[in-house]
C-alpha cells in the first residue's frame, strides 16, 4: 500500500458523509427561517470534515497503540495495525489535521460573528477547542473516554445537538425548542452507528479492555438499546414534522423504512461479524435523511 492510500484509509472516507449530516440539517433549518450564507455553509462543511478526519487519525493511533486493533478485529485493517503508517507518522498527521481544522473553524466563526459579537466568538471558539479534545481523547490517553463507555454520549452531543443546533445558530443567531428535535434525531442515529460498531466488536473490545457501553450492558441489551435509539430518532422527527401542513414534510420519514429492515436484521443476527454490512446501510440512511431534509425543508414546507 502506498503512503497516499494509507492516509486515505486512515481518514476513513466512509465516515465522512455521516459527519456532515448535522451540517446539512442545521443549514436547512436556518434556510427555512430565511437565513442564507453559502460561505458559512461551505466553511462549516470543511471544518466538520477536518474534525472528523482528526478523530479518525486519532482513533487509528489510539486503538493501535493500545492493541485494540488486532488480528481478531472485525472489519478493515487500520493503518497502524497493518503497518502501512507508523505511530510517528500518525502523530504528525493528527497535528497537521488539528491545525487545519482550527484554522477553518476560526475563519468560519469570523464569517458568522465578526468581532461585533465577541461573546459568541468566544463561546464557539471554546466549543471548537473542545471538539478537538473530544476528537483526540476518544481513544488516545490513559483516560480515553471511548474506553469507559462515554463514547455514545459524546457522539450524541457532537453529531446531534452541537452539529445541528450549532450550525443553525451560526446562520440565525437564535434557537427555538423545535430546533432540538431534528438534532435529537441526528444524534440518536449517529449514536446508533457507534453502537452498531460496538456490537460488532464487543468480543474483541472486552478482551482488550475497551469498556464500551455494549461491553458494559451485554450484547443482547446492546441490541435493545439500538432499537430504542432508532425509535427515538423516528419519534423526534415525527413530532418536528407535525408542525408543518404540507404533506412533503413527511417525506423524510421514508428513510425509516430501510431502517426498520435494518433493525430486523440486527435483532436476528447470530454472528456479530454479520453486522458489518449494516454499518454502511445505517450511515448512508442517516446521510440520506439529511439530504432529504436539506433539499426539501426550505422549499416545500
Amino acid at each position: 500500500m502506498t503512503k497516499f492510500k494509507a492516509w486515505v484509509s486512515a481518514a476513513r472516507l466512509r465516515t465522512l458523509p455521516l459527519s456532515i449530516s448535522g451540517i446539512l440539517v442545521g443549514t436547512a433549518i436556518a434556510n427555512s427561517k430565511g437565513f442564507y450564507d453559502p460561505l458559512i455553509f461551505i466553511l462549516a462543511l470543511l471544518t466538520t470534515l477536518g474534525f472528523q478526519i482528526t478523530s479518525n487519525f486519532a482513533n487509528d493511533y489510539g486503538d493501535g497503540i493500545k492493541g485494540t486493533d488486532n488480528n481478531q478485529r472485525v472489519g478493515p485493517a487500520r493503518a497502524l495495525q497493518s503497518g502501512s503508517l507508523n505511530s510517528k507518522e500518525l502523530e504528525y498527521g493528527i497535528g497537521i489535521s488539528i491545525i487545519l481544522s482550527l484554522l477553518l473553524a476560526g475563519v468560519l466563526l469570523y464569517r458568522a460573528f465578526g468581532l461585533a459579537s465577541l461573546e459568541y466568538l468566544i463561546v464557539f471558539g471554546l466549543l471548537a477547542l473542545f471538539s478537538v479534545w473530544a476528537a483526540v481523547r476518544y481513544t488516545v490517553g490513559d483516560r480515553a473516554y471511548g474506553y469507559s463507555g462515554l463514547g455514545d454520549l459524546f457522539v450524541f452531543l457532537f453529531f446531534g445537538l452541537l452539529s445541528v443546533v450549532g450550525t443553525m445558530f451560526l446562520f440565525a443567531k437564535q434557537i427555538t425548542a423545535a430546533d432540538l428535535l431534528p438534532a435529537i434525531t441526528l444524534g440518536c442515529l449517529s449514536t446508533a452507528v457507534l453502537n452498531l460498531n460496538n456490537l460488532r466488536d464487543h468480543a474483541g473490545d472486552s478482551l482488550s479492555g475497551k469498556r464500551t457501553l455494549v461491553v458494559k450492558i451485554g450484547f443482547q441489551n446492546g441490541r435493545y438499546y439500538h432499537v430504542i435509539l432508532i425509535l427515538t430518532a423516528l419519534i423526534a422527527l415525527l413530532i418536528y414534522d407535525l408542525q408543518f401542513d404540507a404533506w412533503t414534510a413527511y417525506l423524510n420519514l421514508l428513510v425509516f423504512v430501510p431502517l426498520g429492515i435494518h433493525l430486523n436484521k440486527v435483532l436476528r443476527v447470530e454472528d456479530p461479524k454479520d453486522l458489518d454490512p449494516e454499518l454502511k446501510k445505517l450511515a448512508l440512511s442517516t446521510f440520506a435523511l439529511a439530504l432529504i431534509f436539506y433539499f426539501l425543508n426550505d422549499k416545500f414546507l
